[in-house]
């Protein structure tokens, strides 16, 4: 899990990827000045840290998607909660993080958002006319609970299809 000690502010001299999420928090701060950028940087250091050794198709490391995602909800001058959720989408699903660990660390409207986007994931199909009613109908349901879940799948999917040049 994540180290206390890891807790310190991000240096954006550090790499690329953390130039990166610096650029998304000025983003945010331009639309939403007051906005908690310790929120926002606790949830990349989070996504940062579960997703460690992981890979793209494209050889980047895999903190550049939920970082995409991110940058795709502040240009849409999504809230900062939601951004931070962004950051943190696919932790549950492809690291050991758990809904009960993103509850306690950082509140159940995260938490609920990030298991919505898992949620919208997790059914297997017998056929993609099937596939196609059962996303409709999760999209829906989700919208109906939190708009945002939609926003940030929407975001996710549009980061995948930026990036389908690196599909095999």
């Amino acid at each position: 899990m994540i180290n206390k000690a890891d807790t310190n502010k991000i240096n954006a001299n550090e790499s690329p990827v953390n130039s990166s999420i610096q650029e998304i928090i000025r983003q945010v701060l331009v639309y939403q000045p007051e906005a908690p950028v310790d929120l926002i940087e606790k949830a990349y250091r989070v996504a940062y840290e579960a997703h460690a050794g992981q890979l793209r198709v494209s050889g980047e490391q895999y903190i550049v998607h939920p970082l995409g995602v991110a940058r795709i909800l502040a240009d849409l001058q999504i809230d900062a909660t939601t951004v931070s959720a962004g950051l943190l989408h696919d932790v549950v699903e492809d690291t050991n993080i758990t809904i009960e660990f993103l509850e306690r660390e950082f509140g159940r409207e995260i938490a609920m958002l990030v298991d919505g986007v898992t949620k919208l994931n997790r059914l297997a199909y017998q056929s993609k006319e099937e596939q196609r009613f059962e996303n409709y109908g999760k999209m829906f349901l989700a919208m109906a609970k939190d708009i945002r879940v939609v926003l940030i799948k929407l975001a996710d999917r549009l980061h995948n299809m930026r990036t389908l040049k690196y599909m095999p």
